[in-house]
């Protein structure tokens, strides 16, 4: 596992700790600072540059591609038909879809513009590196709550019927990282730390019943083992959250500036017919182009958001396939904005996710730059 390099955090809004939290910050001071990001642009350039003729072959760019891919979170090229469609499009950023060679200042116009990306991504949803090491963990087990939540627990999994590891399996993995838990959908931490942890009670008959005292008693000891086995091997977990709530969109469609520019951009992404108008079934594709302004997810992304979305455009009957003229289509895309607001402001969405970081987080990178 990653070693670590970031502080524990009290996700659940204590004083302790104080994780790593990542959220651009590093990233648009670089790309602020003129003369230092000149000098990172170069050196990347030189290092990227294998046949010194001061331009960058497609071949020459891949590494760069990989390691933005990686910044983003994708799996490695070859692995996924829909990373590798993003792989491509970054390719297609620094190339334009027809050069064979890019310069070093399109290198650095290009870079600009993705970091500024990620950066502003960081600063709307910041992540939190958390490192688990099981002190979270016997701090609830030894806490207050803990008989309370866990006789909780007990009622959803229908007890007493099965045997006594099926539950405490079932009841281990209900536990989340508030309460120290890595998550348990990562087939690492399941057979590092939850399966050797349960060794404990493999011996337990199937036949025995399952009382709540017997139960709770034998939870404390495996989660304690959990704590251990965390102790000597600690996980580190990226943690975000994000609650959707229809305010990136009412500053967007506060600032007509903003907005103009957005939709212009948009429009771009949206081909038009012979007679130079556009299909409202493209009016989804203009709303991914838009959501980075409007503080959205692309469709498809989150479902919760997917069906706010669906019902907006429902509601306005945007599915149609009839053919508009821009400045239609325009004011269809802000009336959808407008609506998903309205239906944000009513009923907010929150979401939270986990993933454990398997690489080190100061891994060597020919690209994007070191976070501190």
């Amino acid at each position: 596992m990653a070693s670590g390099a970031a502080k524990r955090k009290d996700v659940r809004g204590g004083e302790g700790g104080g994780g790593q939290v990542l959220d651009g910050s590093d990233i648009m001071e670089l790309v602020g600072n003129e003369e230092v990001f000149s000098s990172f642009v170069d050196h990347k350039f030189q290092e990227l540059d294998r046949d010194c003729d001061g331009k960058l072959s497609v071949k020459e760019l891949q590494p760069a591609v990989a390691d933005i891919g990686a910044a983003l979170g994708l799996p490695a090229q070859g692995t996924s038909a829909d990373s590798d469609h993003i792989y491509s499009e970054v390719l297609n950023e620094f190339t334009h879809g027809r050069q064979e060679q890019v310069s070093k200042t399109e290198f650095k116009e290009v870079l600009s513009d993705i970091l500024l990306g990620m950066a502003a991504g960081l600063k709307r949803d910041p992540i939190v590196i958390l490192r688990i090491d099981g002190e979270d963990l016997r701090e609830f087990i030894n806490g207050p709550n803990f008989e309370a939540e866990m006789v909780s627990i007990c009622t959803l999994l229908d007890l007493p019927e099965g045997s006594l590891q099926d539950y405490v399996t079932k009841a281990l993995l209900q536990l989340t990282v508030e309460q120290g838990m890595p998550p348990t959908t990562d087939s690492w931490v399941m057979s590092n730390i939850v399966e050797p942890a349960l060794q404990s009670i493999a011996g337990c008959s199937d036949e025995q019943s399952v009382s709540q005292e017997i139960f709770l008693s034998e939870f404390k000891k495996v989660a304690e083992n959990v704590a251990q086995h965390l102790a000597e091997q600690p996980v580190i977990v990226a943690h975000s959250e994000n609650t959707f709530d229809g305010s990136a969109i009412k500053r967007l469609l506060s600032n007509k500036f903003e907005l103009d520019k957005a939709l212009e951009a948009a429009l771009k992404t949206v081909p038009k017919d012979r007679n130079g108008k556009l299909l409202k079934e493209y009016l989804r594709t203009a709303l991914d182009a838009v959501g980075p302004s409007a503080g959205l997810p692309p469709y498809g992304a989150l479902e919760e958001v997917d069906k706010v979305v669906t019902y907006v455009f429902n509601m306005m009957n945007a599915d149609d396939g009839k053919a508009v003229k821009e400045d239609e289509f325009k004011k269809l895309l802000t009336e959808i904005l407008g609506g998903i607001m309205l239906q944000l402001e009513g009923s907010p969405i929150s979401v939270s996710s986990n993933s454990v970081v398997h690489e080190p987080l100061t891994s060597p990178s020919t690209l994007m730059p070191p976070s501190s």
